[in-house]
């Protein structure tokens, strides 16, 4: 072993070998004595370490069974403190001689940090104060074979804490508590959308159109049908065809998957959430989505009033709602309402040094780059950024006022995007123009351009009554309630390259 230049102790891998060696030796010594850990099959465990710390007066004196995981050991002669952790945290146990005797007292003192024991005996409290158990049986469950990270500085080494997460979740129960806050969240989501009369469905994972989203997708093969198939890459155009059967409200959360790059906000495959109803536009989303996110908050944390990495973000308040064309005018002093012709946009665009794909020199999508490029870091609280060109939005019900654009609007809060929201394009002859457009920038080398769906254009050659539907990305809004920096710190397994 060695130091860094942090004083922090690394393991070589002779180190690591070694190490584990010990551990096996002993396993094969435990074995070989007919104690074999690994054949018990379960064990009585009647209560759990916060139950028992949060309710001192009810369990003392009693006996218990607890079961967890050494994170410490103070051997002293004959008698001992061990520190076991389980699902709910840590709690001491004070093991003795006198207590289990001799031989087994002798196999205790042989247990390692890691191993998985059981132990019964009654609750008490030390000198110090601690509330403990006094045991009078310790059971080997489990043998670790492996170290855990060493004591004081734990695992910090941030890619090898998303690559084996079961051990960071054993040393750092800070991140424990951020997927059991996550998990908390999800369910309070669903909790808000099932009051609000809306029915939890599943479609598809397997699609064999890449639709519902501007992304590229994965690719994959069904071997029976000989057909190649995509990982959807969203579940819009599935729900909005159970809109057309006659489901009133409807949603779905899962996993979506998109080929595309990764950082602090993109994970190939992440959560999101997509919701339907019929007969309401995009103001109602606006309505539903502010308050459910609002909702969760107090309900998971207390309060709607956080801090996110530094910044002070006010969900309590009404959030603002701004059209794209002025937003971009509050902040560059350009208006875009009085530039109406491509060539116009061009021109402005060179001017401010926006890029745009050559396939995209129109006004619609200049609109657009502006926007990312200027406007949409300084959305710092809450706001609705609406109205946007019809040129970016091919399943979105234009504004009556302006044909250019469409009633559409995205969430942004410390800005950065959270969801995406249609009053949703129903007119099957404009859908069909639409679909036809996105395919003609595919052939022009757009490789996110949608695909033709025949069959949801003929879903709503049917009939779809007007519609509002939005969807959230689920993994962004926990690293905003939980104040976490990257996407990979609320998902338990985040997509990695393998080491080898």
């Amino acid at each position: 072993m060695n130091e860094n230049e942090n004083n922090e102790i690394i393991q070589t891998e002779e180190d690591i070998n070694r190490l584990m060696q010990i551990r096996i030796d002993k396993l094969k010594e435990l074995q070989a004595a007919g104690k074999d850990p690994f054949e018990i099959t379960k064990y009585d465990r009647t209560e759990q370490s916060m139950d028992i710390k949060n309710n001192y007066e009810t369990y003392e004196g009693k006996d218990v069974s607890v079961a967890g995981r050494i994170m410490a050991k103070r051997i002293m002669g004959k008698a001992s403190f061990v520190t076991i952790q389980d699902s709910q945290g840590k709690i001491q146990s004070y093991v003795s001689i006198n207590d289990l005797g001799e031989e087994s007292y002798k196999a205790f003192k042989t247990y390692d940090i890691g191993d998985i024991i059981g132990i019964k005996g009654f609750v008490f409290k030390t000198k110090t104060e601690e509330i403990s158990i006094h045991a009078k049986e310790v059971v080997l469950l489990t043998k670790s074979l492996r170290d855990l990270p060493e004591k004081f500085h734990g695992l910090k080494d941030i890619d090898l804490r998303y690559r084996q997460r079961y051990v960071d979740l054993i040393v750092n129960p800070e991140v424990k508590e951020t997927f059991l806050l996550r998990s908390k969240i999800l369910k309070e989501i669903k909790n808000y959308l099932d009051n609000e009369g809306y029915l939890e469905v599943d479609t598809p994972i397997l699609n064999t159109i890449a639709g519902g989203a501007t992304a590229r997708p994965f690719i994959t093969h069904h071997n029976t049908l000989d057909l190649d198939m995509y990982l959807r890459i969203a579940n819009e155009l599935y729900l909005k065809r159970l809109i057309v059967g006659g489901f009133d409200r409807v949603y779905e959360m899962g996993r979506m998957f998109r080929n595309e790059g990764m950082d602090i906000k993109h994970n190939p495959e992440y959560t999101g959430i997509e919701f339907y109803a019929s007969y309401q536009d995009y103001n109602d989303m606006m309505n539903l989505s502010e308050n459910m996110i609002r909702t969760v908050a107090q309900k998971c944390l207390g309060t709607a009033k956080i801090n996110y990495q530094g910044l002070d973000i006010d969900l309590e308040s009404p959030w603002r709602r701004v059209p794209m064309i002025t937003a971009i005018k509050e902040v560059t002093g350009i208006d875009f309402n009085e530039i109406n012709t491509d060539e116009e946009a061009i021109a402005i665009a060179k001017e401010k040094h926006v890029e745009v794909d050559e396939s995209k020199q129109n006004r619609g999508y200049i609109i657009n780059a502006f926007f990312e490029e200027f406007v949409e870091e300084t959305l710092i609280q809450p706001t609705f950024i609406c109205d946007y060109p019809v040129e970016v939005s091919p399943l979105t019900k234009r504004k009556p006022s302006d044909k250019r654009l469409v009633e559409r609007f995205e969430l942004f809060i410390g800005g950065r995007e959270y969801g995406n929201a249609y009053s949703e394009l129903n007119d099957p002859i404009d859908q069909r123009e639409r679909f036809v457009e996105q395919l003609r920038q595919k052939e022009a080398g757009d490789e996110e351009a949608n695909d033709m769906d025949e069959d949801f254009c003929m879903a709503i050659e049917y009939g779809m009554p007007p519609t509002g539907g939005m969807g959230i990305g689920i993994d962004r809004l926990v690293m905003l309630l939980t104040d976490s920096a990257s996407i990979r710190d609320v998902i338990l397994f985040p997509t990695m390259k393998p080491l080898n």
